[in-house]
Protein backbone atom coordinates (compact mmCIF):
# COMPACT_ATOMS: atom_id res chain seq x y z
CA UNK A 1 0.00 0.00 0.00
CA UNK A 2 1.69 3.27 -1.15
CA UNK A 3 2.30 5.62 2.21
CA UNK A 4 1.51 9.08 1.20
CA UNK A 5 -2.05 8.56 0.94
CA UNK A 6 -4.31 10.65 3.51
CA UNK A 7 -6.68 9.40 5.94
CA UNK A 8 -10.62 10.95 5.94
CA UNK A 9 -11.36 14.22 6.64
CA UNK A 10 -14.83 15.91 7.22
CA UNK A 11 -15.97 18.06 4.64
CA UNK A 12 -19.48 20.01 5.10
CA UNK A 13 -19.44 21.23 1.31
CA UNK A 14 -18.71 24.97 2.12
CA UNK A 15 -15.56 24.85 4.47
CA UNK A 16 -12.76 26.77 3.26
CA UNK A 17 -9.56 24.43 2.62
CA UNK A 18 -6.13 25.16 3.46
CA UNK A 19 -3.80 24.71 0.79
CA UNK A 20 -6.71 23.21 -1.52
CA UNK A 21 -5.65 20.97 -4.40
CA UNK A 22 -5.64 21.70 -8.03
CA UNK A 23 -9.36 20.28 -8.62
CA UNK A 24 -10.68 22.76 -6.37
CA UNK A 25 -11.66 26.01 -7.38
CA UNK A 26 -13.54 28.85 -6.31
CA UNK A 27 -16.44 27.78 -9.12
CA UNK A 28 -16.04 24.07 -8.00
CA UNK A 29 -14.67 21.02 -8.80
CA UNK A 30 -12.54 20.58 -12.01
CA UNK A 31 -10.95 17.06 -13.71
CA UNK A 32 -7.26 16.38 -13.48
CA UNK A 33 -4.84 17.88 -15.17
CA UNK A 34 -4.53 16.17 -18.70
CA UNK A 35 -8.09 15.73 -19.08
CA UNK A 36 -10.15 16.37 -22.16
CA UNK A 37 -11.08 19.71 -22.67
CA UNK A 38 -14.86 20.82 -22.30
CA UNK A 39 -16.48 21.69 -25.31
CA UNK A 40 -19.59 23.96 -25.28
CA UNK A 41 -22.59 22.58 -27.22
CA UNK A 42 -25.07 23.22 -24.63
CA UNK A 43 -28.18 24.00 -26.59
CA UNK A 44 -28.01 21.42 -28.82
CA UNK A 45 -27.07 18.47 -26.74
CA UNK A 46 -29.83 19.09 -24.38
CA UNK A 47 -32.34 19.56 -27.19
CA UNK A 48 -31.55 16.15 -29.22
CA UNK A 49 -31.00 14.71 -25.31
CA UNK A 50 -34.33 16.02 -24.56
CA UNK A 51 -35.88 14.48 -27.48
CA UNK A 52 -34.31 11.06 -26.82
CA UNK A 53 -35.98 11.01 -23.21
CA UNK A 54 -39.42 12.57 -24.04
CA UNK A 55 -39.50 9.70 -27.26
CA UNK A 56 -38.58 6.53 -25.57
CA UNK A 57 -38.26 3.37 -27.76
CA UNK A 58 -38.33 -0.13 -26.73
CA UNK A 59 -35.52 -1.99 -27.84
CA UNK A 60 -35.03 -5.59 -28.95
CA UNK A 61 -33.16 -6.92 -25.72
CA UNK A 62 -30.91 -10.25 -26.46
CA UNK A 63 -31.60 -13.51 -25.06
CA UNK A 64 -29.60 -13.94 -21.45
CA UNK A 65 -28.87 -10.05 -21.15
CA UNK A 66 -30.85 -10.16 -18.25
CA UNK A 67 -30.90 -13.40 -15.45
CA UNK A 68 -34.76 -13.85 -14.09
CA UNK A 69 -34.88 -12.77 -10.41
CA UNK A 70 -34.78 -16.48 -10.04
CA UNK A 71 -31.64 -17.13 -11.17
CA UNK A 72 -29.88 -14.71 -10.14
CA UNK A 73 -31.05 -15.15 -6.37
CA UNK A 74 -29.70 -18.87 -7.01
CA UNK A 75 -26.44 -17.52 -8.45
CA UNK A 76 -26.36 -15.32 -5.36
CA UNK A 77 -26.57 -17.79 -2.69
CA UNK A 78 -24.30 -20.07 -4.41
CA UNK A 79 -21.60 -17.58 -3.34
CA UNK A 80 -22.62 -17.47 -0.30
CA UNK A 81 -19.59 -17.07 2.01
CA UNK A 82 -17.06 -15.98 -0.98
CA UNK A 83 -16.00 -12.90 -2.36
CA UNK A 84 -17.96 -12.31 -5.42
CA UNK A 85 -19.45 -9.32 -7.67
CA UNK A 86 -22.80 -9.45 -8.73
CA UNK A 87 -23.81 -6.66 -11.41
CA UNK A 88 -27.13 -4.95 -10.80
CA UNK A 89 -27.60 -3.67 -14.28
CA UNK A 90 -26.05 -0.12 -15.58
CA UNK A 91 -23.27 0.54 -13.04
CA UNK A 92 -24.73 -0.55 -9.99
CA UNK A 93 -22.93 -3.20 -7.99
CA UNK A 94 -23.51 -5.78 -5.29
CA UNK A 95 -20.11 -6.67 -3.88
CA UNK A 96 -18.69 -9.24 -1.07
CA UNK A 97 -15.40 -8.48 0.03
CA UNK A 98 -14.06 -9.01 3.09
CA UNK A 99 -17.01 -10.13 5.23
CA UNK A 100 -18.80 -6.96 3.85
CA UNK A 101 -21.86 -6.62 1.73
CA UNK A 102 -21.24 -3.74 -0.60
CA UNK A 103 -23.88 -1.69 -2.59
CA UNK A 104 -22.49 0.63 -5.50
CA UNK A 105 -24.40 3.49 -7.50
CA UNK A 106 -27.65 1.59 -6.80
CA UNK A 107 -29.70 3.06 -9.29
CA UNK A 108 -32.67 0.39 -9.23
CA UNK A 109 -35.66 2.39 -9.92
CA UNK A 110 -37.09 2.84 -13.71
CA UNK A 111 -36.28 6.60 -14.60
CA UNK A 112 -32.70 8.37 -14.24
CA UNK A 113 -34.48 11.55 -13.74
CA UNK A 114 -35.78 14.01 -10.90
CA UNK A 115 -39.36 13.25 -11.46
CA UNK A 116 -40.85 9.56 -12.20
CA UNK A 117 -42.17 9.27 -15.45
CA UNK A 118 -40.42 11.85 -16.88
CA UNK A 119 -36.80 11.20 -18.56
CA UNK A 120 -34.35 8.42 -19.71
CA UNK A 121 -36.62 5.05 -18.61
CA UNK A 122 -34.77 1.61 -17.87
CA UNK A 123 -35.75 -0.70 -20.92
CA UNK A 124 -34.41 -3.35 -18.72
CA UNK A 125 -34.93 -4.50 -15.29
CA UNK A 126 -32.59 -4.40 -12.36
CA UNK A 127 -30.70 -7.32 -11.57
CA UNK A 128 -32.71 -7.56 -8.01
CA UNK A 129 -35.07 -5.11 -6.92
CA UNK A 130 -34.55 -3.66 -3.09
CA UNK A 131 -36.51 -5.92 -1.38
CA UNK A 132 -34.30 -8.79 -2.79
CA UNK A 133 -30.84 -7.04 -1.68
CA UNK A 134 -29.51 -8.86 0.89
CA UNK A 135 -28.65 -6.45 4.37
CA UNK A 136 -25.99 -3.86 3.49
CA UNK A 137 -22.99 -3.30 5.30
CA UNK A 138 -21.41 -0.15 3.10
CA UNK A 139 -23.00 1.76 0.17
CA UNK A 140 -20.75 3.83 -2.06
CA UNK A 141 -21.81 6.34 -4.67
CA UNK A 142 -19.41 8.08 -7.32
CA UNK A 143 -21.46 11.18 -8.11
CA UNK A 144 -24.69 12.82 -8.07
CA UNK A 145 -26.00 11.95 -11.67
CA UNK A 146 -29.66 10.37 -11.66
CA UNK A 147 -28.25 7.36 -12.98
CA UNK A 148 -26.02 6.76 -10.27
CA UNK A 149 -27.63 8.66 -6.98
CA UNK A 150 -31.04 7.32 -7.15
CA UNK A 151 -33.04 9.17 -4.30
CA UNK A 152 -35.98 6.72 -4.59
CA UNK A 153 -33.32 3.38 -4.37
CA UNK A 154 -31.39 5.36 -1.22
CA UNK A 155 -34.89 6.04 0.41
CA UNK A 156 -36.09 2.43 0.16
CA UNK A 157 -33.15 0.74 1.65
CA UNK A 158 -34.02 -0.66 4.97
CA UNK A 159 -31.57 -0.13 8.25
CA UNK A 160 -30.20 2.65 7.46
CA UNK A 161 -28.99 3.00 10.83
CA UNK A 162 -26.48 0.32 10.33
CA UNK A 163 -25.47 1.08 6.91
CA UNK A 164 -21.74 2.78 6.52
CA UNK A 165 -21.78 5.37 3.34
CA UNK A 166 -18.87 6.55 1.26
CA UNK A 167 -19.29 9.28 -0.92
CA UNK A 168 -17.49 12.09 -2.53
CA UNK A 169 -16.87 15.63 -1.24
CA UNK A 170 -20.13 17.36 -0.93
CA UNK A 171 -22.46 15.02 -1.41
CA UNK A 172 -22.64 13.93 2.58
CA UNK A 173 -25.76 15.91 3.75
CA UNK A 174 -28.03 14.33 1.07
CA UNK A 175 -27.68 10.63 3.41
CA UNK A 176 -27.56 11.98 6.47
CA UNK A 177 -31.08 13.91 5.68
CA UNK A 178 -32.80 10.37 4.86
CA UNK A 179 -31.55 8.62 7.53
CA UNK A 180 -27.83 7.43 7.24
CA UNK A 181 -25.53 8.21 10.20
CA UNK A 182 -22.05 6.59 9.65
CA UNK A 183 -21.31 8.78 6.69
CA UNK A 184 -17.86 9.77 5.04
CA UNK A 185 -17.07 12.27 2.68
CA UNK A 186 -13.69 12.04 0.43
CA UNK A 187 -11.46 13.63 -1.33
CA UNK A 188 -9.20 12.06 -3.84
CA UNK A 189 -6.73 9.99 -2.55
CA UNK A 190 -7.93 10.06 0.51
CA UNK A 191 -9.84 6.91 2.29
CA UNK A 192 -12.13 5.50 4.93
CA UNK A 193 -12.31 1.94 6.53
CA UNK A 194 -15.58 -0.24 6.74
CA UNK A 195 -14.74 -2.92 8.78
CA UNK A 196 -11.60 -4.73 6.73
CA UNK A 197 -12.31 -2.74 3.93
CA UNK A 198 -10.14 0.28 2.89
CA UNK A 199 -11.53 2.48 0.88
CA UNK A 200 -10.03 4.94 -1.44
CA UNK A 201 -11.43 7.45 -3.73
CA UNK A 202 -9.46 8.24 -6.79
CA UNK A 203 -10.14 10.82 -9.48
CA UNK A 204 -12.31 10.64 -12.25
CA UNK A 205 -13.14 12.99 -15.60
CA UNK A 206 -16.58 14.09 -15.13
CA UNK A 207 -18.68 16.29 -13.84
CA UNK A 208 -21.66 16.88 -11.95
CA UNK A 209 -25.47 18.23 -10.98
CA UNK A 210 -28.87 17.56 -10.32
CA UNK A 211 -29.59 20.86 -10.67
CA UNK A 212 -29.60 23.75 -13.14
CA UNK A 213 -27.59 25.65 -10.55
CA UNK A 214 -24.91 23.46 -8.61
CA UNK A 215 -22.91 22.22 -11.57
CA UNK A 216 -19.57 21.11 -10.29
CA UNK A 217 -20.63 21.74 -6.65
CA UNK A 218 -20.01 18.08 -5.37
CA UNK A 219 -17.18 16.05 -6.47
CA UNK A 220 -17.02 13.17 -8.57
CA UNK A 221 -14.79 9.86 -7.95
CA UNK A 222 -13.84 6.09 -8.48
CA UNK A 223 -13.02 4.13 -5.78
CA UNK A 224 -10.51 1.49 -4.96
CA UNK A 225 -11.98 -1.31 -2.25
CA UNK A 226 -9.37 -3.14 -1.11
CA UNK A 227 -9.46 -6.35 1.80
CA UNK A 228 -6.41 -8.51 2.77
CA UNK A 229 -6.82 -10.68 -0.45
CA UNK A 230 -8.17 -8.57 -2.96
CA UNK A 231 -7.97 -5.19 -4.74
CA UNK A 232 -11.15 -4.03 -7.06
CA UNK A 233 -11.49 -0.76 -8.96
CA UNK A 234 -15.14 0.87 -9.66
CA UNK A 235 -14.85 3.92 -12.62
CA UNK A 236 -17.82 5.79 -11.57
CA UNK A 237 -18.50 7.67 -14.97
CA UNK A 238 -15.23 9.16 -16.61
CA UNK A 239 -13.66 9.78 -19.93
CA UNK A 240 -10.30 9.35 -20.66
CA UNK A 241 -7.08 10.66 -19.41
CA UNK A 242 -3.29 10.48 -18.30
CA UNK A 243 -4.73 9.71 -14.94
CA UNK A 244 -5.29 6.54 -15.38
CA UNK A 245 -1.50 5.75 -15.94
CA UNK A 246 -0.66 7.26 -12.72
CA UNK A 247 -3.56 5.95 -10.56
CA UNK A 248 -2.01 2.67 -12.10
CA UNK A 249 1.43 3.36 -10.86
CA UNK A 250 0.31 4.76 -7.37
CA UNK A 251 -2.65 2.05 -6.47
CA UNK A 252 -2.42 -1.15 -8.82
CA UNK A 253 -2.49 -3.80 -10.13
CA UNK A 254 -5.85 -4.49 -9.76
CA UNK A 255 -7.49 -7.91 -9.88
CA UNK A 256 -10.71 -6.51 -10.94
CA UNK A 257 -11.19 -2.68 -12.69
CA UNK A 258 -15.00 -2.11 -13.31
CA UNK A 259 -15.14 0.56 -16.17
CA UNK A 260 -17.66 2.07 -18.04
CA UNK A 261 -18.44 1.49 -21.78
CA UNK A 262 -21.52 3.05 -23.02
CA UNK A 263 -23.24 6.65 -23.12
CA UNK A 264 -20.28 7.76 -25.80
CA UNK A 265 -21.62 9.06 -28.98
CA UNK A 266 -21.84 11.58 -30.16
CA UNK A 267 -18.15 11.79 -29.27
CA UNK A 268 -17.27 15.48 -29.54
CA UNK A 269 -19.84 15.93 -26.94
CA UNK A 270 -19.38 13.05 -24.63
CA UNK A 271 -15.72 12.69 -24.89
CA UNK A 272 -14.84 15.25 -21.73
CA UNK A 273 -17.54 12.36 -19.79
CA UNK A 274 -17.72 8.81 -20.92
CA UNK A 275 -15.06 6.39 -22.38
CA UNK A 276 -15.65 4.50 -25.23
CA UNK A 277 -15.40 0.67 -25.21
CA UNK A 278 -12.04 1.08 -26.64
CA UNK A 279 -10.64 3.77 -23.78
CA UNK A 280 -12.41 1.59 -21.21
CA UNK A 281 -10.19 -1.03 -22.40
CA UNK A 282 -6.83 0.95 -22.59
CA UNK A 283 -7.68 2.71 -18.91
CA UNK A 284 -7.64 -1.59 -17.45
CA UNK A 285 -4.32 -1.72 -19.25
CA UNK A 286 -2.96 1.87 -17.81
CA UNK A 287 -4.18 0.84 -14.13
CA UNK A 288 -2.90 -2.95 -14.32
CA UNK A 289 -6.18 -4.35 -13.83
CA UNK A 290 -5.65 -8.11 -14.33
CA UNK A 291 -9.59 -8.56 -15.05
CA UNK A 292 -12.03 -5.53 -16.59
CA UNK A 293 -15.75 -5.50 -16.17
CA UNK A 294 -17.93 -3.88 -18.84
CA UNK A 295 -20.59 -2.30 -17.28
CA UNK A 296 -22.68 1.28 -17.94
CA UNK A 297 -24.74 0.00 -20.66
CA UNK A 298 -27.66 -2.46 -21.36
CA UNK A 299 -30.08 -0.54 -19.07
CA UNK A 300 -31.24 2.82 -20.28
CA UNK A 301 -30.75 5.04 -23.58
CA UNK A 302 -28.74 8.47 -22.72
CA UNK A 303 -27.39 9.05 -26.26
CA UNK A 304 -26.94 7.89 -29.72
CA UNK A 305 -25.28 4.60 -30.05
CA UNK A 306 -27.36 1.95 -30.89
CA UNK A 307 -27.73 0.24 -26.88
CA UNK A 308 -25.97 -3.04 -27.70
CA UNK A 309 -23.02 -1.82 -29.75
CA UNK A 310 -20.79 -0.94 -26.63
CA UNK A 311 -19.96 -4.78 -25.43
CA UNK A 312 -19.63 -5.91 -29.15
CA UNK A 313 -16.88 -2.83 -29.63
CA UNK A 314 -15.45 -3.52 -26.33
CA UNK A 315 -15.15 -7.39 -26.96
CA UNK A 316 -12.90 -6.70 -30.06
CA UNK A 317 -10.94 -3.87 -28.36
CA UNK A 318 -10.35 -6.57 -25.17
CA UNK A 319 -9.37 -9.14 -28.24
CA UNK A 320 -7.17 -6.80 -30.07
CA UNK A 321 -5.45 -6.16 -26.41
CA UNK A 322 -4.79 -9.79 -25.91
CA UNK A 323 -7.44 -10.27 -23.23
CA UNK A 324 -9.49 -13.49 -23.52
CA UNK A 325 -13.56 -13.42 -22.42
CA UNK A 326 -11.67 -14.87 -18.90
CA UNK A 327 -9.89 -11.58 -18.34
CA UNK A 328 -12.92 -9.05 -19.97
CA UNK A 329 -15.93 -9.55 -18.54
CA UNK A 330 -19.35 -8.94 -20.32
CA UNK A 331 -21.75 -10.11 -17.48
CA UNK A 332 -25.25 -10.88 -17.56
CA UNK A 333 -27.42 -8.60 -15.38
CA UNK A 334 -28.09 -10.53 -12.18
CA UNK A 335 -25.35 -12.56 -13.08
CA UNK A 336 -22.95 -13.37 -9.79
CA UNK A 337 -18.76 -14.07 -10.08
CA UNK A 338 -16.39 -15.20 -7.72
CA UNK A 339 -13.80 -12.38 -7.28
CA UNK A 340 -10.42 -13.11 -8.63
CA UNK A 341 -7.27 -12.34 -5.83
CA UNK A 342 -3.54 -11.69 -6.53
CA UNK A 343 -3.08 -8.63 -7.01
CA UNK A 344 -2.37 -7.34 -3.50
CA UNK A 345 0.29 -10.24 -3.18
CA UNK A 346 2.14 -8.77 -6.61
CA UNK A 347 1.78 -5.30 -4.87
CA UNK A 348 3.91 -6.32 -2.10
CA UNK A 349 6.34 -8.20 -3.65
CA UNK A 350 7.03 -5.57 -5.96
CA UNK A 351 10.23 -3.71 -5.60
CA UNK A 352 9.74 0.04 -4.48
Amino acid sequence: MPSDRVSERAWGGEQPVADPPDHHTPAGFQNPAGSPERVRRRNKLLKFLWRQRIHAKTYEVPDGHVLPIGAALDGLDAAAGQDSVTWLGHAAFLIRLGGQTVLIDPFLSDYASPVQGVGPRRFTPPGLPVEALPPIDLLLVSHNHYDHLDAKTIAALPNKSHIRVIVPLGLGRFFRTRGYRSVAELDWHHQSKAGLLTVTAVPAIHRSARTLVDRNRTLWAGFILESGERRLYFGGDTGYGAVFAETGRRYGPFDLAMLGIGCYAPRAAMHMNHANPEEAVQIALDLGARHVMAMHWGAIVMTVEPPFEPPVRFRAAANLAGLTPEAAWLMRVGETRLLPKGAVAEREIAPS
